[in-house]
């Protein structure tokens, strides 16, 4: 079991890493071109945006970090928790704007309740 929470925790953590990266060095408009996915991003000012871009990035240190250095490992848990807060959000404002891109946001919550599980449960 702790061999699959090690890839759960992988691919949630290079999912975020991925978009928080991006949402932190691009600025709105090249995020706004992107198409369907970040059209969201006309109801957020860019400080909003990069603050999301944050969040997400400290869930990725908070997810592999007290897992990697055995300093209390069940931080770990609450890095997953807190990301699976951000989908939540993210989904609230797909559904809110009428988006149907919903899909990627709710796989990476559920992933992230599988890993808060997970830590949680010791393994």
């Amino acid at each position: 079991m702790t061999i699959a929470l090690w890839i759960a925790i992988g691919i949630l953590a290079l999912a975020n890493l991925a978009v928080g990266v991006m949402k932190l060095v691009r600025p709105k408009a090249a995020l706004a071109s992107m198409g369907e996915r970040f059209a969201w991003v006309d109801d957020f000012t860019q400080g909003q945006i990069r603050l999301i871009a944050v969040a997400e990035l400290l869930g990725v240190l908070g997810l592999l970090l007290p897992r990697l250095t055995g300093i209390q490992p069940r931080l770990a848990g609450a890095a997953a928790v807190g990301l699976a807060i951000v989908q939540v959000g993210a989904i609230v404002t797909h559904v809110r704007r009428g988006e149907k891109a919903i899909i990627p946001n709710v796989v990476i919550l559920l992933l992230a309740i599988l890993v808060a599980v997970g830590v949680f449960a010791g393994f």
